[in-house]
């Protein structure tokens, strides 16, 4: 008997016969769907489109808005206040909402993600616009304020205006009082008042959380202020609505007295309980499928994916290949670089370091590049170098810089990266003249933006990433003065599970370095937070690390910071080229002392970069007193003096 033989099945037959099988089903569950209507974001009981700007489509604006609304569910304080601000000057986002102080965390999620949906749709270009649901409220603008008063009365009106408002007074007083004195993360009050001429009155009052006790209390004091001139004058019920406080009252009890729960929703109509039920399940029937598919799909370009091979033309004897496995790597040849870059002249020349020197460039079709050629003599070999390409690639976050590609040809080893116009922090901010173009704003939000990124490097990609050279030249500014973490050549990968690691290479530059690295070799993410708390005492004061000029004489930045703050004269070390009233200097005064947090000897006392974003971002948000920082003028020094460390611990990279 012959047997007759089939063709062997390829990869990617079975990739096509799989997605076919699957891409049926989805559709057999895609028309289900179809035969029902899925459930829609409710309406608003009142919205507004503010009408003073609009912004264009695909503009600066619309890509922060984006940004912003996408970032913001990922802010809650942990009781229903969110806040996120992104861009700078014209382009400029603040978003924030705040949820009812009695909702449920799930409701009030639901609520967030119905309000940003709906708000897009209503005012879909609109730069300022605000929206109410029950549970909570939404506002995006470019600037913050109590603009946009909503007044919204009860139909139906009391017998005696006079004795009524005075309970309400009275009741709106006392709920004040106790809202104001909530605390930093929850300013809500509710409560009743009963009368023998008029029926129990409900009151509630609420002020976003970044509110002192004082404004709140005078927010809500203004508001309530308002009723005699107000259509709520005379009425049984009425809310005053505004961005950063509001108050309610009604002769019924309208919010949940004890732990937070849904309303109970009005009878359904006959079978329409079962067909809300019928559409959850084919919901997430359909959701289930989907996400198969997505990861059938990765699972098999992953399989049929060939590892690339970056390896250098064999033009000569010396020329060497390296293997680095990457998703998608773009490869310059040396001489479109060496062209761009007018034969690597010291006129393009931007820097240099331990690593070698940085040139500016421009290619054929007129896009510059910032190209950093390794020095032949760097101790960054090809390790390093193989380092940078595999890490960079991999990152993507906009206060890192981002690396276009590389070149290699014989012993040149050139790494490609995005040009940023400003060039580096240290320009600006250690120059006298340049310094007077960094105001405050400006420098808050370059903290904020290197918080951010260190954030991402230790919590939020792929892999825990601790930078190891966090300093003012490694921190570079765009056109709008954002900052973007830059040279990845000493950083070190671990696992989430991982936090820490030894060398016997100690390797970074002097003054940014934590003390346990310094000392035994020891280096974890709270090494980056010691770093980045130097930085921002350089941003603040305007003086080097180890070269604070005081007068005449010279000091170690941490030790003269400590001296300043322990004997309440922290103004005196500001930069002077910073205008101060009384609320900005509060602002700057906060800043070193997150500063000084993060600079404390001990390892265990320095709060995460996690909490470092919450604490600038949240200013109401109580801190910690902060313990004396190492003084380099000592111990470290001494240790320096060791032959095996002294070498290493003065390399600087570019």
């Amino acid at each position: 008997m012959s047997q007759h033989l089939l063709p062997r099945p390829t990869r990617q037959n079975m990739f096509i016969l799989f997605t076919k099988h699957l891409f049926s089903f989805s559709l057999i569950i895609i028309c289900l769907i179809n035969t029902t209507t899925l459930a829609q974001p409710p309406p608003f009981f009142h919205h507004i489109c503010e009408n003073k700007a609009n912004y264009t489509i695909n503009s600066t604006y619309q890509r922060n808005l984006d940004t912003a609304l996408l970032a913001l569910p990922t802010t809650n304080s942990g009781f229903g206040y969110y806040n996120f601000s992104t861009g700078q000057l014209s382009d400029r986002v603040i978003s924030f909402a705040l949820c009812r102080g009695d909702i449920e965390p799930a409701v009030c999620t639901k609520c967030l993600n119905d309000s940003i949906i709906k708000l897009r749709e209503l005012c879909p270009n609109q730069t300022e616009s605000i929206g109410y649901y029950e549970p909570c409220f939404l506002k995006y603008s470019k600037e913050t304020g109590n603009a946009n008063t909503v007044i919204l009365p009860s139909l139906i009106s009391v017998s005696n205006v006079d004795q009524f408002n005075r309970a309400v007074r009275e009741l709106m007083d006392r709920l004040r009082r106790q809202a104001a004195a909530g605390g930093p993360l929850l300013k809500f009050a509710t409560g009743n008042i009963n009368g023998p001429d008029f029926p129990t009155i409900h009151g509630l009052v609420q002020c976003t959380p970044n509110l002192s006790e004082q404004v709140c209390s005078d927010c809500l004091e203004a508001a309530v202020n308002r009723i005699p001139n107000t259509s709520i004058n005379g009425r049984d019920g009425g809310r005053i609505l505004q961005s950063t406080c509001n108050f309610r009252f009604e002769v019924y009890d309208f919010f949940n007295q004890t732990t937070p729960s849904l309303p109970q929703p009005s009878p359904s109509p006959p079978g329409k309980e079962e067909h809300t039920t019928l559409t959850v399940i084919l919901v997430i029937v359909f959701v289930t499928i989907a996400a198969i598919i997505i990861a059938s799909l990765c699972f098999f370009m992953r399989i049929m994916k060939k590892k690339t091979q970056i390896s250098s033309p064999h033009e000569s004897t010396q020329t060497e290949t390296m293997d680095i496995s990457v998703a998608e790597p773009l490869q310059y040849s040396f001489s479109a670089i060496k062209a761009a870059t007018n034969d690597f002249s010291e006129d393009n020349k931007l820097g240099r370091g331990g690593f070698g020197a940085v040139y500016k460039g421009t290619l054929i079709d007129g896009n510059e590049i910032a190209v950093k050629r390794l020095a032949r003599n760097s101790q960054q070999g090809d390790v390093e170098f193989k380092n940078e390409i595999l890490l960079v690639l991999k990152l993507q976050h906009r206060n890192l810089v981002r690396l276009l590609g590389y070149s290699i040809e014989g012993k040149e080893r050139l790494l490609i990266y995005e040009f940023l116009p400003n060039g580096s922090l240290n320009q600006f901010i250690f120059d006298p003249t340049k310094g007077k173009l960094l105001d405050w704003e400006i420098r808050y939000n370059i903290i904020k933006g290197i918080a951010k990124g260190l954030l991402y490097l230790h919590e939020d990609s792929r892999l825990r990433i601790i930078h190891r050279d966090m300093k003012a030249s490694n921190v570079l500014l765009d056109a709008e003065m954002n900052p973007k973490i830059a040279d990845f050549g000493l950083a070190r990968l671990f696992k989430h599970e991982e936090t820490h690691g030894d060398t016997g290479r100690i390797v970074g530059t002097y003054g940014y370095m934590a003390p346990e690295y310094v000392l035994h070799g020891h280096f974890s993410v709270k090494s980056d937070v010691f770093s980045f708390g130097v930085l921002v005492l350089e941003i603040i004061t305007g003086q080097e690390k180890n070269s604070f000029q005081n007068g005449e004489s010279l000091k170690d930045l941490l030790n003269f910071v400590w001296e300043n703050w322990r004997n309440g004269t922290t103004l005196d070390i500001i930069d002077p080229t910073l205008k101060m009233g009384s609320t900005l200097s509060h602002d700057i005064v906060r800043s070193i002392h997150i500063g000084l947090l993060c600079v404390q000897a001990s390892v265990i006392n320095r709060p995460t970069m996690a909490s470092v974003v919450l604490m600038l971002h949240s200013t109401s948000l109580m801190l910690p007193v902060p313990s004396e920082p190492p003084f380099f003028g000592s111990s470290i020094e001494t240790n320096l003096e060791n032959p095996k460390l002294t070498q290493s611990t003065k390399d600087v990279s570019v």
